[in-house]
């Protein structure tokens, strides 16, 4: 057996020994549009993930991971995934800040910042979006101003993804007064329970809020909580973009082909799958499904993977209202309890948006990576 088939064996029987007890009744809790199931609870099982070595599994062993190779990596989120375990709490910390860290930050900011977040004693969110700057990351307009030994912010965010239940969010706020698009901003890593911050949520066609609205009116962070230099913020965001769309993305795809699979089901139940039009978009929908693993196993350039997986599972959302039929109308219980499909159907809306909409991996694709003349600016 080689080393990656040990590491998959390894964690497998691992999750079968452990999401037992208390732990069991997490299986296939949380995830997009579920974040608010049994978040405690969750945040009790990563830690026992920590806790046994199970976190952070492709940091390098000196900032206290396993130091998991890329194969091995790839094995830890496909078994997590078939083992139906719950959603992870702790994904921006863990795969989001903490590589970005590694890669750019001071060793002061990597002693206090890596082991909260591998121990998940400290949850973190995303400061990018805003009500003008959506996607257009270099159009923020929230701004930071240095005063003395600590960074002032002032201005607000949006999408932030968990922001009621993080400690701390990274910002991306321009600290250059008078500078435009990419120059200018730096990437600032924020307390979140202080004076000056203010955390709204947003109520979803889900119903549920697992977004923010997060507002900075002089909320403030060291000197020193500043990642890479001053005005160096759009290279560290960047990057950070980069972590997002890496690996970890195996074992939503593998969340992916449960739900194919289990439309697949519910098709043949109740004869939908007799009609050849519905038919001929299962299919469809099963080969995008290994086109996109294909793609994932390669090294897909990202924006190109985004914008795959985004559309696809959009359409599958709008082909369970298909197979689903006139059912689909109708709530499944007062005043407004969703079913698994009409949940799926109305979160992935949001997949061709968050994370760089569709639009935006446009440009990026042609710009940047086909070489293509660069739209007009204002």
């Amino acid at each position: 057996m080689n080393s990656v088939e040990e590491f998959r064996t390894g964690i497998r029987d691992w999750l079968r020994a452990h999401l037992t007890g208390e732990f069991a009744g997490l299986k296939g809790l949380g995830g997009p549009g579920r974040e608010h199931e049994a978040f405690a609870e969750r945040l009790a099982w990563e830690r026992h993930l920590a806790a046994h070595g199970w976190t952070c599994v492709g940091w390098p062993k000196e900032h206290g991971g396993r130091g998991a190779s890329i194969e091995e990596q790839i094995a830890f989120h496909e078994e997590y995934a078939l083992a139906d375990a719950p959603a992870r709490v702790n994904h921006i910390g863990e795969q989001l800040l903490g590589p970005t860290l590694i890669a750019y930050g001071t060793p002061e900011q990597k002693a206090r910042f890596l082991p909260p977040i591998r121990a998940v004693e400290e949850l973190w969110c995303q400061g990018y979006s805003e009500p003008d700057a959506g996607s257009d990351l270099a159009a923020v307009r929230t701004r930071a101003t240095r005063d003395g030994d600590t960074w002032v912010v002032h201005g607000q965010k949006i999408w932030t993804s968990l922001a009621h239940e993080s400690q701390w969010c990274f910002v991306v706020a321009r600290t250059e007064p008078g500078s435009r698009r990419h120059a200018g901003l730096s990437y600032l890593l924020v307390p979140m329970d202080q004076p000056g911050v203010e955390v709204r949520p947003i109520t979803q066609l889900t119903g549920t809020s697992e977004f923010n609205e997060v507002f900075f009116d002089g909320a403030r962070t060291d000197a020193a909580h500043v990642v890479g230099a001053p005005g160096d913020g759009w290279r560290i965001a960047m990057a950070t973009l980069g972590f997002e769309r890496g690996v970890s993305t195996l074992g939503q795809q593998v969340g992916f082909r449960r739900e194919l699979e289990g439309l697949i089901a519910l098709a043949r139940r109740n004869g939908a799958i007799a009609d050849p039009h519905i038919r001929d978009r299962l299919v469809r929908s099963w080969s995008g499904l290994q086109t996109m693993r294909a793609n994932a196993l390669c090294g897909t350039e990202p924006s190109v993977a985004k914008l795959y997986w985004s559309h696809w599972h959009r359409d599958l959302g709008d082909l369970a209202m298909e197979v689903c039929g006139a059912a689909s109308t109708v709530v499944a219980g007062e005043p407004y309890e969703l079913d698994t499909w009409q949940r799926l159907f109305l979160f992935s809306r949001a997949d061709t948006i968050y994370a760089g909409s569709s639009e935006i991996q446009r440009n990026i694709i042609a710009e940047r990576v086909l070489g293509l003349p660069k739209e007009p600016r204002p």
